[in-house]
């Protein structure tokens, strides 16, 4: 039975509680937990689709919109992502901007690309190293939760940077949009179901 998978051997999965169920026997719900059976994701592809657009369309008020508006002796500064990065450059704290450049500018666009690509491979029908796509959908699921390291520094400056009428940090427009973006991917990646990836490699069995 090498190689041979669950739908080829007439079984389903049940996604709650993974249930391997007949199907030959008719079951519309599982039999242990009650939920409903599906061979792959309902609207998959649909709903991946919409979510990564969605994504691709607030990253760009994240990044152009200020993260954090500083006031210091009445003077009111803004800065971006990007330039928060540079002023940690300028500043020697380069492990700082490295982190922040990686997680908050490189993880979401490289999610972004990385499901794009997953979503034309399966819809042209690719048969290209199912594996390696295997693999980027698995990193994606991996790092999604650290590409909100820029909301918890924001966080943590606008809790501890309160002087008064000498210093304060507020949060920008651009966190709530950052945030959204984060978690709007991470639904992307969880909306994919990469047994399409297989699907037609299946077919050529």
């Amino acid at each position: 039975m090498k190689g041979v998978t669950a739908r080829q051997q007439g079984l389903i999965n049940c996604h709650d509680c993974h249930l391997l169920v007949d199907m030959s026997q008719g079951h519309l719900q599982c039999p242990r937990c009650g939920a409903h059976l599906h061979l792959r994701k309902p609207n998959s592809l649909a709903r991946t689709w919409a979510l990564v657009c969605a994504a691709i369309i607030l990253i760009v008020p994240a990044n152009i919109l200020p993260i954090t508006i500083t006031t210091s002796l009445g003077a009111k500064q803004a800065d971006t992502i990007m330039s928060g990065v540079i002023y940690f450059m300028q500043s020697g704290s380069w492990e700082i901007a490295v982190v922040i450049f990686i997680a908050s500018i490189f993880v979401p666009f490289a999610k972004l690309l990385i499901l794009i690509l997953l979503l034309v491979s399966v819809r042209w029908r690719w048969r290209w190293h199912p594996k390696d796509r295997t693999s980027l959908y698995r990193l994606t699921e991996l790092v999604g939760r650290w590409s909100m390291v820029d909301i918890y520094v924001v966080t943590i400056l606008v809790a501890l940077v309160k002087l008064g009428a000498v210093a304060a940090i507020e949060a920008g427009p651009a966190a709530v949009y950052f945030a959204a973006v984060v978690v709007i991917t991470m639904f992307a990646a969880e909306s994919f179901d990469p047994r399409l990836i297989w699907d037609v490699i299946e077919e050529d069995v």
